[in-house]
């Protein structure tokens, strides 16, 4: 099991610690409905370190990514990131990701799934066709994500790059807590604002910068979050989790990812994607809440009042904001309209709930 550059901060913490894609990492410290409020209401920091990094490189850069990926990322300039997916050649999703453009046409940095790092490298590199220059900097590459609606401020303390104006999906390039060539972004998982910091793990700065973001943060009583958390803000706000809502046998259209699928280009199994699109999917990916008492778990069975499946539960969980049990899953499409009502099987009982919009945490 792999440690990331903060492991013994949060083991030194009292973090509740588990293993998740190969890494010892914290799932809660002080509680994660404590830790949901603090990111909803002032700030708190997540270890993501165990994501994946790609850096491509060279004329085909953008040749690549736009063969590979749903969205345009040709509409990318400098300093811009997108959300995009890597389609497969059955018409489901081999991961999703982020496209940060370092330098237009040239150069671009990729951030991945940490369960699927090897698998999308091995994606990338068959499909590599054109030389492209491809750098795996997942290992050395430290990354913190300070959320919540005080993070942006406490964080500009930390450096002269312009914080405060950054806009959603962009990001800079520059000096933070001492550390050069630190990559700031505003692509948060959490619906609550605040930034990712991306820097070269190097003779144990890490444990640095985190000392100087909590003092930076103090004030606002940042706390220390772990992936218990995470899960909850991302599900409130209706985001995809690989491996429970997507995978390798979900198509984007049936995701509801149709909007980071452009069909302005070519990309791998475009037309299988477009004619589900086209035609439209027999299933498709539902919020809920409960309205039997009772939590929705993934693999829970979706039915009908008479017991008919339709179904599956793909995420579920307790909302810490909204004080209601909330689900996502797929569901026959005849059975997906706003206000359809639906039966989760939960221990061999069906409890009623109702297919309502997305996002739920509305703020």
């Amino acid at each position: 099991m792999k440690n990331t550059p903060f492991t013994n901060i949060h083991i030194g913490l009292g973090a509740k610690m588990a293993e998740f894609a190969g890494y010892n990492m914290p799932i809660s410290s002080t509680g994660i409905n404590d830790e949901h409020a603090a990111i909803r209401n002032s700030a708190g920091i997540f270890d993501v370190s165990h994501m994946g990094e790609f850096i491509l490189k060279g004329e085909g850069a953008l040749d690549l990514i736009q063969r590979t990926t749903s969205n345009d990322a040709s509409k990318l300039t400098d300093g811009k990131a997108q959300y995009s997916c890597f389609p497969n050649n059955d018409g489901g999703i081999v991961d999703d990701l982020l496209v940060y453009c370092v330098e237009a046409n040239k150069v671009y940095m990729l951030v991945v799934n940490a369960s699927n790092i090897e698998k999308d490298w091995n994606w990338l590199t068959a499909h590599n066709t054109g030389n492209v220059e491809m750098h795996n900097i997942s290992d050395k590459t430290g990354l913190l994500a300070v959320q919540g609606p005080n993070a942006v401020t406490a964080m500009q303390k930390l450096t002269d790059m312009d914080l405060v104006n950054l806009k959603y999906y962009t990001f800079v390039k520059g000096t933070f807590a001492g550390i050069e060539n630190v990559v700031v972004s505003a692509t948060g998982y959490t619906g609550a604002g605040g930034v990712e910091i991306y820097y070269e793990e190097n003779d144990g700065n890490g444990e640095m910068l985190w000392n100087k973001i909590m003092e930076a943060g103090a004030e606002f009583n940042i706390k220390p979050c772990g992936l218990g958390c995470r899960d909850t803000l991302r599900l409130e706000m209706g985001f995809c989790l690989y491996g429970n809502d997507i995978d390798d046998t979900t198509s984007p259209i049936e995701a509801g990812l149709g909007w980071i699928t452009k069909f302005t280009k070519d990309f791998t199994n475009r037309a299988q994607i477009e004619k589900h699109k086209t035609e439209g999917v027999s299933k498709k990916l539902v919020g809920f809440e409960m309205i039997d008492k009772g939590i929705p778990r993934h693999h829970y069975k979706i039915k009908t009042a008479d017991g008919t499946e339709i179904g599956h539960v793909t995420s579920g969980t307790q909302s810490p904001s909204l004080s209601k049990a909330i689900g996502m899953g797929y569901v026959n499409t005849e059975h997906a309209s706003i206000g359809s009502e639906i039966f989760v099987e939960v221990r061999d009982k069906l409890l009623k709930a109702m297919v309502v919009k997305l996002p739920f945490y509305q703020g």
